[in-house]
């Protein structure tokens, strides 16, 4: 019979994941770590390829932090060494590594950002240069014999570049290869990552078996799609929201997704129980304005990252900007085609001449939907009523239907 803080642990541990490998090793695990008192050792590892964090990168960490109130130990591990490779996962070109410098740059902000999330004094941080650096040649060879080429070319990625002829450097079968030694060198139990992280984190069980350790398991979280709602969250695509945004810009971007996705932020980054956001996703359904929920996820992450006071002062903010700038009588437009992209929205209530110029006032900052300011000029806005506004003096409450 397991015990039902073991089942409540492993529902903690699923909660919002695309997968868990072996879940009945980890049933294990969490069963020998409760009656032995030792904590499971569990692994994060980011690259430092770009110098903030955003909303997508938390996905991972939100889980690693629940992980570790139920009381072990988490890794976080800054990939200082890989980051001079670059990660080949769904790349369908070889990635540029990164120089020393920029890496280093990149991971001085790292920590204190991942500390927004993870409690500082319970997190173990790492650099995987460490270990790896002190290989050398004569290491690296002898990692290598421990993994096939055919092993390596089942990775999708990589099969499908080598079918299309695209070429695949030699120094990129390098990268899962240092990421799974990660696991060796740390003695991991559980491995997170997203999901297109799977193989990465596969080589790992392979490797830890290949140097008589006990294979971690693997847990991989969807990857948060952005402000678009299309597009994976990226600062590149200009879709993110990042974590030490301030506080009212935070707030009004949370506000801006569209309701459907709403939902999967709830899953993937708020902390409330899951019965709370079921039923609270069946008021919705039954009636209640979709808006209230997502003022609720928008004060719970801009606490998070902020204070519950900066939140407090978000929301009235907000709210003055959507009710005090608003004339008494409006245009009222009633458009048909939802979901309809932002630029073609304007152009059809007569807000903007073009889609082109509408997407330039996106640009700049200068339309809000609601009173929250659109920040992307891909955002697609679903069926309903909204007041939208271009400038400081153009105003019309659309229907999209």
């Amino acid at each position: 019979m397991v015990d039902g803080s073991v089942l409540e642990a492993l529902a903690i541990s699923k909660r919002g994941c695309d997968e868990l490998l072996p879940e009945a090793d980890w049933l294990k695990k969490l069963a020998r770590s409760q009656s032995s008192g030792i904590p499971l050792r569990i692994k994060l590892g980011l690259d430092p390829t770009a110098p903030d964090l955003h909303l997508g990168h938390t996905v991972v960490m939100n889980k690693m932090r629940q992980l570790q109130d139920l009381g072990h130990t988490v890794i976080f591990l800054v990939g200082d060494f890989t980051s001079m490779i670059g990660d080949p996962s769904g790349r369908n070109a070889t990635r540029p590594p990164l120089t020393r410098e920029q890496i280093e740059a990149n991971a001085k902000t790292y920590y204190a950002q991942a500390s927004l999330v993870l409690d500082p004094a319970r997190t173990e941080i790492r650099y995987n240069s460490e270990w790896s650096d002190p290989l050398g040649a004569r290491g690296m060879i002898q990692l290598a014999a421990r993994y096939t080429v055919a092993r390596m070319m089942e990775r999708d990625d990589f099969s499908k570049r080598y079918k299309e002829g695209t070429p695949i450097s030699v120094h990129e079968f390098l990268y899962p290869l240092m990421q799974g030694y990660d696991s060796v060198a740390l003695h991991s139990d559980l491995e997170l990552g997203g999901t297109d992280q799977k193989f990465n984190l596969l080589v790992g069980r392979a490797l830890q078996s290949e140097y008589g350790q006990e294979p971690q398991c693997i847990l991989t979280m969807p990857l948060l799609e952005g402000l678009d709602g299309v597009e994976k969250m990226s600062k590149s695509k200009n879709n993110y929201i990042g974590i030490t945004e301030p506080a009212n810009t935070m707030f009004a971007k949370i506000l801006s997704i569209n309701d459907d996705l709403m939902w999967k932020y709830f899953t993937l980054l708020s902390f409330r129980p899951e019965r709370e956001v079921a039923e609270l996703k069946g008021q919705v359904q039954a009636g209640r304005n979709p808006k209230d929920a997502k003022v609720m996820l928008a004060k719970e992450i801009t606490t998070r990252f902020h204070s519950a006071a900066a939140a407090d002062l978000a929301e009235q903010d907000f709210q003055n900007r959507a009710a005090g700038g608003v004339p008494d009588v409006i245009p009222e437009v009633q458009i048909s085609g939802a979901p309809m992209g932002i630029g073609a929205l304007l152009k059809a209530a007569n807000l903007a001449p073009s889609t082109s110029e509408a997407l330039r006032l996106v640009d700049q900052a200068g339309v809000r939907v609601d009173g929250a300011v659109v920040a992307d000029r891909g955002a697609r806005i679903s069926a309903g009523t909204y007041v939208v506004q271009v400038g400081k003096r153009k105003f019309a409450r659309v229907t999209l239907c």
